[in-house]
C-alpha cells in the first residue's frame, strides 16, 4: 500500500514539471493575484497587485484591470501606452499603472483617493498574441470616522440621559457602553444612518439610573481591522435626580413653562378668532419675546452650570476668558528671527520680501541651513496662573509657496536655531496651518472653516493649554496633562509672501454669545504626554 502511495506522488511530480517545461517552451504562462482581501482606509492610496507565471516581460501584452464586466475598465494598457476610452468616469484621473518591475511580469494598478464605491471584486486581464488569463482580487474600503462623542442630553426620569455619536464609518461600527468596572451596558437606543457617500452616522442612548456608575465609556469598533475607539464621561453626582438640589428647580420651572405656553397658545388662537390677521401679526410679535425670553434664561443656567465645572467644557470660549488673566503680549526683537519684520508696537509680524521661501518643514529632518523656521517669542514670561491672549492671522495672496504659521507657546529650553519641530516633545505646544490644512502634531484638525482669530488659553494651575476660534467661540484642540519645564513664552512662526499676525489688544475684544451646542467637537490623542477628552456639559 505504501508502495502504492510512492508511485501516485512520483507519477504527478513528473506530470507536474512537464506541464512546466512545457510552458517554458511556449507562450503559456498563469496570471497570479493575492489571495487575501486587500484592505485600503477610506480616502488614502492602494494597489491591485498582478504577476505572471512564469516570470517574463509584460511590456508588449495588454493589460487591463476591469470590475464584474470586461468593459468595466479600470485601468487598459495596450501597445505600449494608457488607452482611456475605455476606462469607467469613476477611475479618470485617479488610476495608474505601476510598472516598475514589468519587465518581470509584475505590474499594479494604483487606485489615489479610494472611495466607499471602490470596494468589490477586480479581475486582472494579461493577454500576449492569442494567448490570455486573468485572475480575480477583492478590495475592502474601510473607514474610521470621528468619534465617538460622548453628550450628557439631560436628566430623564429618574436617571440622566447619554448620547453617543459617531459620523462617517464604514463598515457600521460596534457600539459599546462600559461602566467603570469593565462590565457592558446595554443601550438603549441606536439610530444608524447613511449619508450620499455609503458612511454611516451613527447615534447611541443610555439612560444611566444608578448613581454609583458616575464613570461611563462608550467606544466604536471597526469589525474588520478591530481598531477601538473610546470616550468617556464623568457624571457629577449632584446631576443625578435623587440627589441633584437643581431637579427640582427644573421640573417646577418645567410645569411653569408648559402651563405658560398653554396660555399663550390658548389667547393666541381666541385672538386669531377675534381679530383675524392684525391680532394674528400681533401675537407673533409677543411669541417672538416670549422665545428671546426663554433663550436669555437657558443662557444664564448654561453660564452657571459653566462657572461651576468649566474647567471639563471644551466651548463658550467668552465665558472661558472670565477665569484667565488677559496679557498684553508684545514680540521680542532679540528672539526674532532676521528675517521676519516686527511693527514699531512690536505687535505685528510678517515676512521680509526677499526671505528664503522654505518647502514644508515637517516633512524634513536636518537637510541644510536654507531650510529655517522663522518664528519669534513674546517678551512675556509665565511661570504660575492663567493667562490668556488672542491672535488673528492674515494670510497673502501673492503668487508663491502656500503660506504656513503657527502659534501657541514655548519653553525657554526649546532649540529654535534652524530646523526644527514644533512639537511637544520638544517643548512646543502650538497648532499650525500649512498647506491648507490646520495641524497639531502628530494630527490634523478636520475644521468646517480655518480660523482667523485664535484665543491661546495657558492655564499653569491644571497643566493645560487649549485654543479656540474667537470669531464662533468653538474649540479647535487641547494639550492636557503637560510637564513644563522652563519659563513659558508666547511664540509664533510664519511663512508665505503676505502672510503676518497681529496681536490682538484687550480692546478689540467682542461679545459672542454661545450657541445651544458647541460648533466644532474635537478629541485630543496621547501625543507623548498624557492627553484627554473633558465632556461637555449638558444642554
Amino acid at each position: 500500500m505504501v508502495g502504492f502511495l510512492d508511485l501516485s506522488l512520483l507519477r504527478d511530480f513528473f506530470s507536474l514539471l512537464l506541464l512546466q517545461v512545457s510552458m517554458w517552451g511556449s507562450d503559456s504562462f498563469l496570471v497570479i493575484s493575492p489571495s487575501e482581501p486587500i484592505v485600503a482606509m477610506l480616502g488614502m492610496d492602494t494597489v491591485l497587485p498582478c504577476h505572471v507565471s512564469p516570470a517574463m516581460s509584460a511590456e508588449n501584452m495588454e493589460l487591463r484591470w476591469f470590475r464584474s464586466e470586461f468593459s468595466e475598465a479600470v485601468y487598459v494598457y495596450q501597445d505600449g501606452m494608457e488607452q482611456v476610452g475605455e476606462q469607467l468616469v469613476d477611475f479618470k484621473g485617479r488610476a495608474e499603472l505601476v510598472k516598475d518591475y514589468i519587465t518581470e511580469g509584475r505590474v499594479s494598478v494604483r487606485i489615489y483617493s479610494l472611495r466607499i464605491s471602490d470596494s468589490g471584486i477586480y479581475k486582472c486581464f494579461f493577454k500576449k498574441g492569442s494567448e490570455f488569463q486573468e485572475a480575480t482580487l477583492e478590495l475592502k474600503v474601510i473607514g474610521l470616522g470621528s468619534g465617538p462623542h460622548v453628550f450628557m442630553v439631560g436628566p430623564e426620569g429618574t436617571g440622566i440621559r447619554l448620547t453617543c455619536t459617531g459620523k462617517r464609518w464604514f463598515p457600521q461600527p460596534e457600539v459599546q457602553w462600559k461602566d467603570a468596572m469593565g462590565e457592558k451596558i446595554p443601550s438603549l437606543s441606536e439610530v444608524e444612518t447613511q449619508d450620499d457617500d455609503g458612511l454611516f452616522q451613527i447615534e447611541a442612548s443610555l439612560i444611566v439610573r444608578d448613581s454609583s456608575k458616575r464613570e461611563v465609556s462608550c467606544s466604536m469598533k471597526n469589525p474588520f481591522f478591530g481598531q477601538e475607539q473610546v470616550e468617556t464621561i464623568s457624571i457629577p453626582e449632584s446631576f443625578f435626580p435623587r440627589t441633584s438640589p437643581w431637579m427640582t428647580a427644573f421640573a417646577v420651572t418645567f410645569i411653569i413653562l408648559g402651563i405658560f405656553l398653554g396660555a399663550v397658545v390658548f389667547l393666541a388662537w381666541k385672538e386669531r378668532q377675534e381679530k383675524k390677521r392684525t391680532q394674528e401679526a400681533q401675537a407673533e410679535k409677543e411669541k417672538e419675546s416670549k422665545d428671546k425670553e426663554s433663550l436669555e434664561k437657558e443662557l444664564g443656567r448654561r453660564k452657571q452650570l459653566y462657572q461651576q465645572d468649566w474647567r471639563k467644557a471644551k466651548l463658550y470660549a467668552d465665558w472661558r476668558k472670565e477665569q484667565f488673566e488677559a496679557v498684553a503680549v508684545t514680540l521680542d526683537p532679540d528672539t526674532a528671527h532676521h528675517n521676519l519684520i516686527l511693527s514699531e508696537n512690536r505687535k505685528q509680524v510678517s515676512l521680509m520680501g526677499n526671505a528664503p521661501q522654505n518647502c514644508d518643514a515637517s516633512g524634513r529632518q536636518g537637510q541644510g541651513e536654507s531650510e529655517t523656521i522663522f518664528s519669534v517669542l513674546g517678551q512675556n514670561c509665565f511661570t504660575t496662573g492663567r493667562h490668556y491672549w488672542e491672535i488673528e492671522v492674515n494670510i497673502g495672496t501673492e503668487v508663491g509657496l502656500e503660506p504656513r504659521w503657527a502659534v501657541g507657546v514655548c519653553s525657554d529650553t526649546a532649540e529654535r536655531n534652524g530646523w526644527f519641530v514644533e512639537s511637544p516633545e520638544k517643548n512646543f505646544w502650538v497648532i499650525a496651518y500649512n498647506k491648507g490644512v490646520l495641524i497639531s502634531r502628530p494630527e490634523s484638525l478636520s475644521l468646517r472653516q480655518h480660523p482667523q482669530r485664535i484665543g491661546v488659553f495657558l492655564d499653569l494651575e491644571d497643566k493645560d493649554v487649549s485654543f479656540y476660534n474667537m470669531v464662533d467661540g468653538s474649540h479647535i484642540y487641547s494639550f492636557t496633562g503637560i510637564t513644563f519645564y522652563g519659563t513659558l513664552h508666547p511664540y509664533l512662526s510664519l511663512q508665505g509672501a503676505g502672510t503676518y499676525v497681529t496681536i490682538c489688544s484687550a480692546s478689540d475684544d467682542t461679545e459672542n454669545y454661545p450657541e445651544s451646542s458647541p460648533k466644532t467637537h474635537l478629541k485630543s490623542r496621547d501625543m507623548g504626554v498624557a492627553q484627554e477628552a473633558n465632556p461637555l456639559l449638558p444642554p
